[in-house]
């Protein structure tokens, strides 16, 4: 994934400009992390969050993906951190997972949802009925999926600073 953080033309279709904001947010994710140490994206900077680490919030990122476009648009096993009855924010404890693993596991998740999207139209529904949201349209999970990656680049944003001082935002 390239860090490139274009913004979807004025005028592009409706699915280029929900996918091209999704990936951009998703290059941000990534943006944020360049530069990193192991130690850095790690490091706990909220002791009330002790979770909420650069490289927790990749993690997350990544189960995110998997959740709304594998297990509720498209009815795959309901599988990883979220969905096993260990503790809550499973999906955000990543202690001796390398953040360039985490990175390209999120890098490869967002190509597997791409493909689903690719595939699907806006307008087909969730598959899954064990989960409310599983009835939710591909716009709409694309819609939340920019508004949650967003969401949690500022998050980004934030630790990232309180890490090592770096900011700036495009």
């Amino acid at each position: 994934m390239t860090t490139s953080r274009k913004r979807p033309d004025f005028t592009a279709d409706e699915r280029t400009q929900l996918v091209g904001w999704l990936d951009m947010q998703r290059r941000i994710v990534q943006w944020k992390c360049e530069g990193l140490s192991e130690e850095a994206a790690h490091r706990v900077v909220l002791p009330t969050s002790p979770v909420m680490t650069v490289a927790g919030l990749v993690s997350h990122l990544r189960w995110v993906e998997h959740c709304w476009f594998e297990v509720l648009f498209l009815n795959h096993p309901a599988t990883g951190p979220q969905f096993d009855d260990g503790p809550e924010d499973a999906d955000m404890m990543t202690d001796g997972i390398p953040l360039a693993q985490l990175l390209a596991e999120y890098e490869q998740q967002c190509e597997v949802s791409n493909a689903i999207v690719a595939e699907a139209s806006l307008d087909d529904v969730g598959r899954n009925t064990d989960f409310r949201s599983g009835a939710a349209s591909l716009r709409w999970m694309l819609l939340h999926m920019i508004e949650e990656t967003a969401r949690h680049v500022g998050h980004l944003d934030v630790v990232r600073e309180l890490v090592d001082g770096e900011k700036g935002y495009y």
